[in-house]
């Protein structure tokens, strides 16, 4: 953040931001890091927010959009920001949960494994009488839906033809 945007900007949010340079995101584990995401999300859509409502109040008293954006740069300068150091932290965290989930599934898989080895060789699964002789089940698609209505119906004419002796 140069000189120029931290004469904008109160004492707070410069802390904020400072909060969101790489440097000081690397220490964060990605909870720390949601809760940064979370407090600078608010701040951007505050700013993004007011710098909408003020631009609209300012063109309705100008009567044009060049006039107006002149007049209203210390929330736009906040607004943009703030939308930099939301990226910022977004990336982190995101780098963040991809580690952390590729770390739980190395954990699962190391678990599955043990488990896996722990059991006895001798003993075998066998398929329980739910299992035996039974064929897949087929996919419901919807020529094979049609089929079956069609097998249904025709045994319903059949019975009925039959009841109708």
């Amino acid at each position: 953040m140069n000189k120029a945007f931290r004469k904008h900007l109160t004492d707070g949010e410069i802390e904020l931001i400072e909060s969101t340079k790489p440097a000081n995101l690397r220490g964060l584990d990605e909870d720390d890091l949601g809760d940064l995401h979370d407090r600078v999300r608010r701040a951007s859509r505050k700013y993004r927010k007011l710098h909408r409502r003020q631009a609209s109040q300012q063109v309705r008293r100008d009567g044009s959009r060049g006039a107006a954006s002149a007049k209203n740069q210390r929330s736009g300068v906040k607004a943009e920001v703030f939308e930099d150091a939301l990226a910022r932290v977004s990336r982190a965290l995101s780098k963040a949960a991809k580690e952390s989930a590729a770390e739980l599934k190395a954990e699962r898989l190391a678990a599955a494994a043990s488990a896996n080895s722990r059991r006895p060789a001798s003993t075998t699964r066998s398929k329980g009488p739910s299992g035996a002789g039974r064929k897949p089940a087929k996919k419901r698609t919807p020529v094979n839906k049609k089929k079956n209505a069609s097998t249904l119906a025709a045994g319903a004419r059949r019975q009925a033809k039959r009841d109708a002796r």
